[in-house]
């Protein structure tokens, strides 16, 4: 736990925010007394992916989608 000033927080809020790590705290005092603290938010848990969720989304498809390429013609023989 981190303790500045009111006045230093002020001046470089933005710096102390970019260092916060998750879970950490920033007592911020005013005439050496605590008056605000600032928490780093946890990383959010990444949620499980879902089938299906990019049906209906492909518009179109070529006619030789599946078609074989001509440069493997020699192996399909």
């Amino acid at each position: 736990m981190s303790t500045v000033t009111l006045e230093d927080a002020q001046a470089r809020l933005g710096e102390l925010i970019a260092r916060l790590q998750p879970g950490e705290e920033i007592v911020i005092t005013d005439a050496a007394r605590p008056v605000a603290r600032i928490v780093g938010e946890p990383k959010p848990a990444p949620q499980p992916r879902r089938l299906g969720t990019l049906k209906g989304t492909v518009l179109y498809a070529a006619p030789d989608f599946d078609a074989p390429l001509d440069d493997f013609k020699e192996y399909m023989e």
